[in-house]
């Protein structure tokens, strides 16, 4: 079936302008400061349509920092539903790959993917702002060849 164009639309702007929304899932900050610095003007997101979104229900990127707390566990899967399909999520840092240094403490329950699926990991303490510009564009790029196998 083809697809309106309506929904072709739809499918460019979400290609060409990714909402995100930062999630601290109870890290140190490290990988929070360059999550904030990869949103200045220094790195200048805004050129590839990148804004970051207060709201999960006008998200389409979910950038998650830190191990996932047994408090903010239950907050992260809240987060995760309330986004609109398609939806992607990053897990930035150590710990929010594995848990870091502090898996197997008694209030962690491990990386994001333990909690919600992950679709990007960038992995590092602390990464780098360029990382995760990249992780997010080729995310677009996997979104923008399956739209075309599907279409």
């Amino acid at each position: 079936m083809e697809k309106s164009l309506f929904e072709k639309a739809v499918d460019w702007g979400r290609r060409k302008s990714p909402w995100i929304i930062h999630f601290n899932a109870g890290a140190c900050n490290g990988c929070d400061i360059e999550v904030v610095d990869a949103l200045t003007p220094h790195f200048d997101l805004e050129r590839f349509g990148m804004l970051q979104k207060g709201t999960p229900r006008h998200a389409d990127v979910l950038v998650v920092t830190g191990a996932v707390t047994l408090q903010t566990r239950d907050r992260l899967k809240q987060i995760y539903e309330q986004m609109p399909a398609p939806k992607f999520v990053i897990a930035v840092g150590s710990c929010a790959c594995t848990g870091g240094i502090f898996d197997g403490c008694y209030c962690v329950a491990g990386g994001v993917d333990r909690v919600v699926p992950v679709d990007a990991y960038i992995p590092g303490c602390a990464v780098r702002p360029e990382a995760i510009i990249d992780a997010v564009m080729k995310l677009l790029a996997a979104l923008e060849e399956s739209q075309k196998i599907e279409g």
